[in-house]
C-alpha cells in the first residue's frame, strides 16, 4: 500500500525487498531493489530510526541479501 501511495517514497521498498529476501523470494527482492535504485542512490539506510536493535537488524540484514551482500 504504501508503494502504491507514494511510488516515490523509497522506505516502502526497502520494507519490501527486505521481506521478500527473507522469505527467500530473492529474484523478486532483488527486482524491488532495482526500482529502489531509480528512486534514490541510497539503497542501505542507518537503520538509526528503529530503535529495537532486533528490528534495525532484520531489515538491514534483509537488505543485504537482496542486494546479494554476504552477512
Amino acid at each position: 500500500m504504501a508503494i502504491q501511495d507514494d511510488p516515490g517514497f523509497p522506505t516502502g521498498y526497502r520494507y519490501l525487498a527486505a521481506c521478500y529476501a527473507h522469505m527467500g523470494r530473492l529474484d523478486e527482492a532483488r527486482a524491488i531493489v532495482a526500482r529502489l535504485r531509480a528512486i534514490t542512490p541510497l539503497v542501505m539506510p542507518s537503520g538509526a530510526q528503529l530503535r529495537d536493535s532486533q528490528d534495525r537488524e532484520l531489515l538491514l540484514s534483509g537488505l543485504r541479501l537482496a542486494m546479494g551482500e554476504t552477512e
